[in-house]
């Protein structure tokens, strides 16, 4: 598993869970040298528990990049970052373009090189072209695996997964993909067997609709607010019908993380150079950002339409809950745009306060007790809908505060309770 991030990480323990031999390689001496002392340096639930396991049982290793490790291997997974490029929102491959340069000249035995990451179309048939070029003597197949593991929940979704897809060339490397996915043979999940070309696409429409249905909603919301109807209600009558689906239909203040932000500018792209239009997805990324400002917009009319010298407690920094990624985060758009005005910015996260202050204005004070974090607030803000931001105790909350307005950009609460507490409260969608 060339790449010891989210992916390969998560991807090489639950293959290893299988029963497969994994070894996890990453060009980063620092993080090998943490995975093999024990330490995880990612937040994902139930991950250090499945990682220790099959380390100690022998199945799990970690390791530099060595000629033996390639050499001896069936499969070769790359999973490597494919970050956004800088001034035109195409997929950056030059870590998956190198991975295969290093991993060529060590070929020995029948291979299979798959590509795990998320790659635009095409991708597989050059990481082919660079291996031939490489080492034009190996005997090896290039195939195509896209992961669909949403950040939080990526265990549950390796193991039970909806479907596994597979792009293949041939009959040969279709088998040994098969093999290794066998146990998933038992709850019977959908593997699907297609060509390169079709696996790489099939990852980036997916996530662009789903980013679209949230796009969606998020202007539905806004609509609501100005004709006076509920989003929950219009959202739960749209989820009712079997073609449409409740998920994704949650309004809020935009979608963020490591994919979909990155992989609809990068399908946009795709199109664009193709010739095909691809205006739905385009609107979707521009809709997502104007989200954004319509929430701070929001938060400034909360505030009696001026911020400067107003102290808020913020709920929630991560893009999404049950993870410590603060990759494009709505939190990065919203809070530096409202402290430049001169808010005063108190803030919690149960997990994610140490990425966000490398990415935050340093004039954020930061709290690891939730009790301490709205003490003394004119507002408190929820952004991130962690659970333990469910169950609060709201009447001490309201007697800790100097104010009493309450932001919630996620829906937490219900408008009725939280007015009939005394709360000056605001959400999404909602009258």
């Amino acid at each position: 598993m060339l790449g010891s991030g989210y992916v390969g990480l998560v991807s090489g323990a639950c293959l290893a869970e299988f029963g497969a031999n994994i070894t996890c390689v990453d060009v980063d001496a620092e993080k090998i040298e943490r995975l093999n002392a024990g330490e995880i340096p990612i937040y994902e639930p139930g991950l250090d528990d499945l990682v220790r396991k099959n380390v100690k049982e022998g199945r799990l290793k970690f390791s530099g990049l060595c000629s033996d490790i390639i050499s001896t291997s069936d499969l070769i997974f790359i999973a490597v970052g494919t970050p956004s490029r800088h001034g035109d929102g195409h997929a950056d491959l030059s870590y998956v373009f190198q991975a295969a340069k290093d991993i060529a000249p060590h070929l020995r035995n029948y291979t299979v090189i798959v590509d795990k990451s998320t790659v635009p179309v095409g991708t597989a048939r050059n990481v082919k072209r660079i291996v031939k070029e490489t080492n034009s003597d190996a005997d090896f197949d290039i195939a195509s695996n896209p992961e669909f593991l949403r950040e939080g929940a990526a265990i549950s979704d390796f193991m039970r997964p909806d479907r596994v897809v597979i792009g293949v060339e041939n009959r040969r490397a279709e088998k040994l993909l098969r093999d290794l996915y066998r146990p998933l043979n038992l709850i019977e999940s959908p593997v699907l067997c297609t060509g390169l070309e079709t696996a790489e696409l099939i990852k980036y429409a997916s996530n662009a609709f789903l980013a679209t249905k949230i796009s969606f909603i998020n202007e539905m919301a806004a609509l609501c607010e100005e004709v006076g109807a509920d989003v929950h209600d219009v959202s739960k009558g749209m989820g009712l019908d079997g073609r449409i689906g409740r998920k994704f239909l949650h309004p809020g203040p935009g979608y963020g993380g490591s994919c979909f932000p990155k992989d609809t500018k990068a399908l946009a792209r795709i199109a664009q150079e193709h010739g095909a239009a691809s205006r739905i997805v385009e609107t979707v990324i521009e809709v997502n950002e104007a989200q954004k400002a319509r929430m701070i917009n929001k938060i400034r009319t909360a505030l009696g339409g001026d911020e400067s010298n107003k102290t808020v407690a913020v709920l929630g920094l991560t893009f999404k809950p049950e993870t410590d990624d603060m990759r494009e985060a709505p939190s990065l758009a919203i809070l530096p745009k409202l402290i430049e005005n001169g808010m005063r910015v108190r803030a919690h996260d149960p997990q994610g306060i140490k990425e966000a202050k490398n990415l935050l204005p340093d004039s954020i004070e930061y709290f690891y007790n939730l009790n301490e974090v709205y003490r003394g607030v004119d507002a408190v803000i929820l952004i991130t809908e962690w659970n333990i931001y469910r169950g609060m105790d709201m009447s001490q909350l309201l007697d800790s505060m100097s104010g009493n307005t309450f932001i919630d950009l996620r829906n937490v609460y219900e408008v009725d309770e939280m007015k009939a507490m005394g709360f000056d409260y605001h959400c999404v969608g909602r009258k």
